[in-house]
């Protein structure tokens, strides 16, 4: 066990990451009653939505689990960018017999302005808030601070855990090039230094006085025991929990899963870059500056999955999955997260 394990009140130091979307208050439930620390994304759906997820979970478990909030910057809108990449998108419409969106909506809100998802997490105090795609503003942070909420936010750099650390948040989640889904970089726009899970949680680990969580290209046992010997206080895996049937994933997401041997970076999905499955949507491969920003790209991108999966066809869908994706496994939460601790287990003493 580690100092943050004991903390959370967990018997492992595994963490299902929150993959919004995908995971659900049933899967965030299990994983917590098996002993680890479930988790849920918020960052797709509003306050009230988030109020019934909390309710939901806190219904099948009376452990700790965590809520994720996205705190990437409102979308600067270009009606011509964004026409543009309507029509670029156009063809492959219209080869399901569908019409792309006349215009596109940014279809989630940033945590930095949501006020009535603030009031909902200092009504509902889950133990545990994790912050993606940067941080809030100093006087969010301390809100659910004072109400006795534990933080964690994710670092894809030296830089940004620095940055995390100096804001007060009380963990690092070290998110590795390998990891799927969406990259939480801070500024998407600017240099990414493309670090891996084990060199980014050994860099945080020596230089910050807090607990790092290593996350990405996590799948098993041995990597977590990986992590936990490089000094990380507990193993966030996301993409090992997509074919567990508590999962949001839909049967195309299940499927590519199954037969995945490869993931690629790309923007076309969502308009930020995140690691897919390699499908036909990620086949598009547009420049960057041809992308509608984040998230109002994501609005054409759901609106060709849902055209295309009308048709029978699911290359089009969001599969995020990280670099580790062939090692998937499909079998209930509990039971995963038990074998995980089995593995975990019998790596450490093989030294």
């Amino acid at each position: 066990m580690t100092p943050l394990a004991d903390r959370l009140g967990l018997t492992l130091p595994i963490i299902q990451a929150p993959m919004a979307g995908t995971s659900t208050p049933a899967m965030a439930a299990a994983v917590s009653n098996a002993g680890g620390l479930g988790s849920m994304g918020l960052g797709a759906v509003d306050a009230e939505a988030a109020r019934s997820m909390i309710a939901a979970a806190r219904g099948a478990t009376n452990r700790a689990f965590n809520v994720n909030l996205f705190c990437h910057r409102p979308a600067v809108r270009d009606a011509a960018r964004e026409a543009g990449w309507i029509d670029r998108l156009r063809p492959h419409f219209a080869a399901y017999g569908a019409e792309p969106p006349a215009t596109l909506a940014e279809i989630y809100r940033s945590f930095v302005d949501d006020d009535a998802m603030l009031a909902m997490l200092l009504d509902t105090r889950p133990a545990i808030v994790s912050f993606h795609f940067g941080l809030p503003g100093a006087d969010r942070i301390a809100a659910l601070r004072d109400a006795g909420i534990i933080l964690f936010a994710s670092a894809t750099s030296l830089a940004e855990g620095r940055a995390i650390a100096a804001a007060g948040i009380d963990a690092v989640v070290a998110q590795g090039y390998e990891a799927g889904g969406h990259r939480g970089i801070f500024d998407p726009d600017g240099p990414d230094e493309r670090l891996g899970t084990m060199a980014l949680t050994r860099l945080l680990v020596r230089s910050l006085d807090r607990p790092v969580i290593a996350a990405g290209g996590i799948m098993d046992g041995a990597g977590i025991a990986a992590a936990l010997t490089l000094g990380a206080e507990a193993a966030q895996l996301g993409t090992a929990f997509v074919g567990c049937p508590e999962s949001a994933a839909d049967q195309g997401y299940r499927a590519a899963l199954a037969t995945a041997e490869r993931t690629v970076m790309t923007r076309a999905i969502s308009g930020r870059l995140a690691r897919s499955i390699v499908n036909r949507f990620t086949a598009i491969d547009p420049d960057p500056a041809e992308v509608a920003p984040y998230p109002v790209a994501y609005d054409a991108g759901k609106a060709l999955n849902a055209a295309a999966k009308a048709k029978g066809e699911a290359g089009y869908g969001a599969q995020w999955a990280g670099q580790a994706a062939p090692l998937a496994r499909s079998m209930p939460a509990a039971e995963l997260v038990e074998l995980l601790g089995e593995e975990m287990r019998a790596a450490l003493a093989a030294g």
